[in-house]
């Protein structure tokens, strides 16, 4: 079968289970402390309930953390575990090692990021932080207001339920994304539906 055949069969299931839309994109955040912990926390985590009141705390308690210099300076100083409330090792050395990548990059803000991820060669620096992988550099990218297909358990599940094969991430990937097309979606805006009605997100 085609990858266009594929993205057919992957578009028409998404209308009969999801409608016509709108699918707005989620947008993201502006507060670069919160899009590194998303990023870094996000996995294996039921989002609504655990991680997003997490990170608005964190805005409301590290305002200076809206960049990555303040964000730096926080976690210089400061226990990132107890600012999330979050006890796991792994994930906050994910955190400061995407800090100290960003930070000697250059990158400061939400549009810094946006921009920097254009280059194929800073995607793939990113790839080289313990704990990021390729659904997690465009989960990033989803982050900044990028708009683009991240692939995970949950966009796996539902082109299974569509009868899609299953396909190593690139490929399915682009199978979201030119179902996106065809349909005239936003593929940001799309991702988060199957996203959220997948998930159990209300």
């Amino acid at each position: 079968m085609t990858a266009l055949s594929l993205a057919q069969r992957l578009a028409d299931h998404i209308q009969r289970v999801l409608g016509d839309g709108p699918f707005p994109p989620p947008g993201g955040w502006t507060h670069m402390g919160a899009v590194i912990c998303d990023a870094s926390y996000h996995a294996r985590c039921k989002y609504e309930a655990t991680l997003r009141p997490r990170l608005l705390r964190l805005q409301t308690n590290w305002p200076d953390a809206r960049t990555v210099r303040g964000f730096q300076r926080r976690l210089a100083t400061e226990d990132l575990a107890g600012a999330m409330n979050f006890r796991s090792l792994r994930k906050a050395a994910t955190a400061r090692a995407i800090t100290g990548l960003l930070a000697a990059e250059g990158v400061d803000t939400r549009d810094d990021l946006h921009a920097w991820l254009d280059d194929p060669d800073n995607r793939a620096a990113l790839r080289t932080v313990k704990g990021v992988g390729p659904k997690s550099v465009d989960y990033i990218g989803n982050l900044v207001g990028r708009s683009q297909v991240a692939v995970d358990v949950h966009l796996r599940a539902f082109a299974k339920n569509a009868e899609i094969p299953d396909l190593p991430y690139a490929q399915l990937r682009a199978v979201y994304e030119e179902a996106a097309a065809l349909l005239g979606h936003d593929q940001g805006g799309l991702e988060h539906a199957v996203w959220r009605h997948q998930s159990g997100a209300v």
